[in-house]
């Protein structure tokens, strides 16, 4: 499917929205309700039945919620959509609060005395809800679980998805699901646990050896699993996207029932029963009445991120052909943008055209964010048919984009000069680049987390007073969702990092109204080489192969160090990547990977 340029969201209904949500509340007896960007299955990414908050307030991006009060009504936001949220929203009719720094149990108490809010249990996890819980208690206001507010005055909303399941073969997936279910059945016999509850669509897609269409840009089938101690699965789903090729690549261990069946299945569970607090909706928990509920890790969260060999050589396959087809479109756009009648859609629409011609693209693995100029400072951008802007010359251009194949899932961001952008821009960018050296080039011992690694990133950034405001990198997983816990490269995560974990490695920078720079490669946790003391240490294996742009780089701020790693990378490309392209593009990638 083409990625759409259509404006998804109307600010302009907001306040009559609003005010039909507020008259519901009233009707209620409550005096707030909370409107997460979530669904039952807690995933980033959403289908269009569950753009609830977007329905809402106009805000697109794939993370906040809004917290509707009488006379108040905040979304909030974190770093990456503080510009977003601006231009999607009516800001007289909802307020952006800027999160974390503002809890969202300090921001009720400074706007409610007293009273009810309400939420829905299918789109909150016991621990989200705890956690607000503690923090409003002493004050007079209690939280409340109710009927989905906003359902009740969306006339229109899209019916629940039922994409087509398909089978994940075993070339690829490296492990058959009964293998894996016997694996993760045997640790749940170890801890006394008889059953686990799993919401998350990709762990049921990696647990079951199966992918679906349920999600834009993520090939995941969307339902709840039971998996009990013996290996066997329920799997409640609506039966429809079963195809009959799904249905026989799956044993008889494996169960498929209604959606509708999940709750009572859960009302009659005996025993103990292992809960995700972190993943889970609290309706889960709550639903438990005749079973011991046991908090724990969704059991395939782990194994999932530690990806073994057949997924690991997928991936890499996978990037070669990505990075023969990103080549293609970076020789192109660098003939063409300084023509100066490209637009960000001519961009987004080219890219994607030279992925198709590799015919074996799936999807593309999110919407391309392509931003020119100023547009580059809004990280999430997304462009439409309004905000298309001309791509022109002395400026940067930033384009993230990345693709699904069936072996393996893509993510890389290129920010490119067209023209001459200006000394204070290759600055920049040169601090940019250098902390993608930086964790590139990292080894550590066993043991540390993604924050041990982050700062990393930001190092030359501080130096100059800069920064920027989202996580150094994300995990991805194979042919799954594009963003993947729980590993991550954040000052914030204390996940430890092993191998096999891939991760983005993508510091930036942005200046609000005039660019934004970042740059994406994806990394892969390895065993680094003895070396020194033979202490056992980790390091990254680089996935991503496409050249840096050599013309912003001011050269003598780069270590002997960089220099090094540089060189040595693009000649890496040179020779990976220039046999799988065109003779045009070729000549162009021998100047692009030219030793500095």
């Amino acid at each position: 499917m083409f990625q759409s340029f259509e404006t998804t969201s109307d600010p302009s209904k907001g306040l009559a929205r609003l005010a039909a949500l507020r008259d519901v509340l009233a009707e209620a007896g409550v005096a707030g309700f909370l409107v997460p960007r979530a669904d039952a299955h807690q995933g980033e990414y959403v289908a269009p039945r569950d753009e609830r908050l977007s329905w809402l307030t106009g805000f697109t991006g794939s993370a906040g919620f809004a917290v509707v009060l009488p006379d108040v009504a905040g979304v909030f936001i974190d770093g990456r959509y503080r510009v977003q949220v601006k231009a999607q929203v009516d800001v007289s009719v909802f307020t952006p609060v800027p999160w974390p720094e503002v809890k969202p149990g300090d921001w009720i108490k400074a706007h409610l005395a007293s009273g009810v809010i309400g939420f829905d249990p299918w789109l909150h996890t016991a621990d989200e809800v705890e956690r607000l819980e503690t923090a409003l208690q002493d004050h007079g206001v209690t939280l409340r679980p109710v009927a989905n507010f906003v359902d009740a005055i969306w006339p229109d909303q899209p019916a629940a998805p039922v994409g087509k399941a398909f089978a994940h073969p075993i070339g690829l997936a490296g492990e058959t699901s009964v293998a894996k279910r016997a694996r993760l059945g045997a640790m749940l016999r170890e801890a006394g646990q008889d059953f686990a509850v799993i919401t998350l669509p990709d762990s049921i897609c990696w647990l079951l050896n199966l992918r679906g269409a349920d999600v834009p840009r993520n090939p995941v089938l969307q339902g709840f699993a039971l998996l009990d101690a013996d290996g066997g699965v329920r799997l409640f789903t609506d039966p429809a996207k079963i195809t009959p090729a799904a249905a026989a690549a799956l044993d008889a261990a494996v169960t498929i029932l209604p959606p509708e069946a999940f709750k009572a299945t859960l009302a009659d569970l005996t025993g103990a029963v292992r809960v995700d607090k972190a993943t889970a909706p609290l309706a889960v928990s709550q639903l438990l009445t005749g079973a011991r509920v046991v908090w724990g890790d969704d059991p395939c969260r782990w194994p999932k991120a530690r990806k073994n060999a057949a997924e690991i050589s997928g991936m890499r396959e996978a990037h070669l052909r990505d990075g023969a087809a990103v080549v293609e479109f970076l020789a192109w756009l660098d003939h063409e943008a300084p023509k100066g009648r490209l637009t960000e859609i001519d961009v987004v629409t080219a890219l994607e055209g030279y992925r198709r011609a590799t015919n074996a693209l799936h999807d593309i693995s999110f919407d391309t964010i392509c931003g020119a100029g100023p547009n580059g400072a809004i990280m999430h951008y997304r462009v439409t048919s309004e905000t298309n802007r001309p791509v022109r010359r002395d400026e940067l251009l930033l384009v993230d984009s990345g693709a699904q194949f069936p072996d393996g899932t893509t993510d890389i961001t290129r920010t490119v000069a067209v023209g001459d952008p200006g000394a204070e821009a290759q600055e920049c960018y040169t601090r940019v680049l250098q902390g993608m050296i930086a964790i590139s080039r990292a080894r550590w011992p066993k043991g540390l987390a993604g924050r041990d690694l982050d700062g990393f990133a930001r190092y030359h950034l501080w130096l100059a007073g800069q920064d920027f405001d989202h996580g150094t990198g994300h995990g991805v997983g194979a042919f799954l969702s594009v963003h993947e816990g729980p590993q991550r490269l954040s000052r914030i995560s204390e996940v430890p990092l092993e191998v096999g974990m891939i991760l983005s490695n993508e510091p930036g920078y942005y200046r609000e109204g005039a660019f934004g720079i970042r740059l994406e490669n994806l990394v892969v946790v390895d065993t680094a080489p003895p070396f020194g003391d033979m202490r056992d240490q980790l390091c990254f294996e680089t996935l991503t192969f496409a050249p840096l742009d050599r013309r912003l780089i001011v050269v003598g701020e780069l270590s002997r160090g960089d220099r090094d790693w540089l060189n040595a990378y693009h000649a890496e490309v040179l020779a990976k990547i220039g046999p799988r392209v065109s003779p045009a593009a070729l000549e162009w990638l021998k100047a692009a990977c030219a030793p500095i």
